[in-house]
């Protein structure tokens, strides 16, 4: 069974930084193409990032390049986000995974002052 389950939501200050996992189980992540997305108050899913399978491909959105960071550890079969110079509008519940596997439960992330 493909289970994805991310932690590390926080709330934190403008300028401050965050680290998100996503713990994965019944596949290997390694193998997929992993996706962050993240849906903020009263609005739809955006695409935040991506890391390719295998390689070490990653993609962002204008809004978070430079300042986010996706990565693997493929011991922990675990996918990470760090962000950085965090933002009122990075404010979201983020999700890991992709359209073929599902999507975690997501985790929040608050960026307050």
């Amino acid at each position: 069974e493909v289970q994805l389950v991310e932690s590390g939501r926080g709330l934190v200050q403008p300028g401050g930084s965050l680290r998100l996992s996503c713990a994965a189980s019944g596949f290997t992540v390694s193998s997929y193409g992993m996706t962050w997305v993240r849906q903020a108050p009263g609005k739809g899913l955006e695409w935040v990032s991506r890391l390719d399978s295998g390689g070490d491909n990653t993609f962002y959105s204008d809004s978070v390049k430079g300042r986010f960071t996706i990565s693997r550890d493929n011991a922990k079969n675990t996918l990470y986000l760090q962000m950085n110079s965090l933002k009122f509008e990075d404010t979201a519940v983020y999700y890991c995974g992709n359209l073929g596997l599902g999507w975690g439960q997501g985790t929040q992330v608050t960026v307050s002052s």
